[in-house]
């Protein structure tokens, strides 16, 4: 009581870090390392704990600031796609890039008059374009892949997906978008899954490429999105679907082996299945981004009146759901502040 400080100790254990620091990564001073200037040098536990908070910030997945590796595996081709398309349209003209006109525009831009907006948002993407997106993404993940690390249990040799013979070039062919974005569309129209679900698809993707350090190439890359998509939707959607569901998509699955697959899956994120929110935006404008470098852009329509009237509708429903969120915020808020208020009060008549 009064002015006195107290000090207890209690006789357990203390708890050890989730993950431990190498000794390498954060160097032990020395009575040699320290001089007669400075004197003696404690470390901050800030810089000891350095490395771990760069290996957060390098993970797309798991960091907003961090670039997703899908956008970055991407710019090779797109860099050589801009420049095919200069050089072709030049030796088209017959004359000198200086000459060049611009020529005809592919794509729409707004006026004074008209303005072109598509219907996807960061909160209602639209379905058949992100998929589009995602299955592009995935594949440029398989075709400019570092190497060909696997697990046996996403390999399609050793667990197949179907009773049809496996080509005996299927390590080595890498799959065409079509073929990826049929799959994929495949799943999701037959398990009516969401668009929201195709982007956590793709989070869940990238995160175990980083965690298990492994890379997605033509073994295994219809199992890691179908073990990415069944994990998502469990996460993601208000009516999840059951691997037995996936069973009768794909019939020649066993539940046995789904389970097994959903495990491994889960080991292998370290049961990390978290996707903050500024997490998925950066996902969903990032495919957008290659959406628009790749000439797959979303639907523009023209903006008329009912079309106004819905983002005005839906715009003023977010609005009313962040406002009540901010008064759920503050009532937490008050009742804390008068539970506190009551302690103290207890404590002095006491």
């Amino acid at each position: 009581m009064g002015g006195s400080v107290s000090c207890c100790s209690s006789g357990e254990t203390p708890k050890i870090s989730r993950r431990e620091v190498e000794l390498e990564e954060c160097p032990i001073t020395t009575a040699e390392d320290v001089s007669e200037d400075t004197g003696t040098y404690l470390q901050h536990i800030s810089d000891r704990e350095l490395p771990d908070e760069l290996a957060q910030e390098s993970n797309p997945s798991d960091h907003p600031r961090a670039s997703t590796l899908f956008l970055n595996k991407s710019q090779t081709d797109v860099r050589e796609k801009r420049k095919s398309n200069y050089l072709n349209h030049v030796s088209d003209r017959g004359g000198s890039p200086e000459s060049m006109s611009p020529g005809l525009l592919t794509k729409k831009y707004s006026s004074c008059s008209t303005i072109f907006i598509d219907d996807s948002t960061v909160s209602q993407p639209n379905l058949k374009s992100t998929i589009k997106c995602v299955a592009l993404a995935i594949y440029y993940h398989i075709k400019n892949r570092d190497s060909n690390r696997s697990l046996e249990i996403f390999d399609e040799k050793k667990h197949p997906l179907s009773r049809e013979k496996v080509p005996d070039d299927y390590a080595v062919v890498d799959p065409e978008h079509k073929l990826i974005y049929r799959f994929i569309r495949t799943l999701f129209s037959s398990a009516q899954l969401t668009a929201e679900c195709a982007i956590v698809t793709l989070v869940y993707l990238e995160r175990l490429l980083t965690y298990a350090e492994m890379d997605i190439c033509p073994c295994n890359w219809k199992r890691i999105v179908l073990g990415a998509i069944l994990l998502a939707s469990k996460v993601w959607d208000d009516q999840a679907v059951w691997n037995v569901d996936y069973c009768q998509i794909l019939k020649d699955i066993t539940v046995e082996d789904m389970n097994e697959m959903e495990r491994h899956f889960l080991e292998l994120l370290q049961f990390n299945i978290n996707v903050p929110a500024s997490v998925y935006a950066k996902y969903y404008f990032d495919l957008r981004s290659l959406a628009d470098e790749n000439n797959l852009s979303f639907p523009l329509e023209p903006l008329g009146n009912k079309r106004a009237q819905k983002l005005e509708a839906i715009s003023r429903l977010c609005e009313d759901k962040y406002k009540n969120m901010c008064k759920n915020a503050m009532r937490r808020s008050v009742s804390a502040d008068n539970l506190i208020g009551l302690k103290k009060s207890n404590a002095v008549l006491s």
